[in-house]
């Protein structure tokens, strides 16, 4: 089947089978390997992405779920060298340990920021709650957030 599809702001065709998984092209096809494979059955939320504005688990969406979608992974956050508000914080909060969740966390939070500017502390927790991290207690991850809301409020 071909699918066609915006990722991370740039046209995409890919002609593959339709029973693969979005996070099996991400990181195949594409060689976008930030999209990262953990329990493959939508619990972890290490393949977090959004389509659409949504936040969503590639490893639970088919190929052809996409055709005709806005896909964005955490490569496409950056411009260039200019970090995106939500990864400045991130550092600067100490919200990264091993890293593994981070991608996806970050995805949940862009979702999350890009519909509400200013969400509160219980509203970043269940924009957060698919994402599991064993290094944290999202005391940090959550600062992250809050700390990027109001830098991007104030830009």
């Amino acid at each position: 089947m071909k699918v066609r599809f915006h990722l991370n702001g740039l046209e995409r065709v890919v002609e593959t089978a339709a029973n693969r998984t979005l996070l099996e092209v991400l990181r195949t096809d594409f060689g976008l390997t930030g999209t990262k494979y953990g329990c493959g059955v939508g619990q972890c939320g290490a393949c977090t992405v959004v389509i659409d504005g949504d936040a969503r688990c590639a490893c639970l969406t088919l190929i052809g779920q996409v055709d005709g979608r806005k896909v964005e992974t955490v490569e496409g956050l950056a411009k260039g060298d200019k970090l995106h508000p939500l990864q400045k914080s991130f550092v600067e909060k100490h919200a990264l340990q091993c890293g593994y969740c981070t991608p996806g966390m970050l995805m949940a939070a862009k979702a999350l920021l890009d519909k509400n500017s200013s969400p509160s502390e219980e509203q970043i927790r269940v924009a957060i709650s698919g994402n599991l991290c064993r290094c944290t207690g999202y005391v940090q991850v959550v600062a992250a957030i809050q700390d990027a809301a109001e830098k991007m409020r104030n830009s």
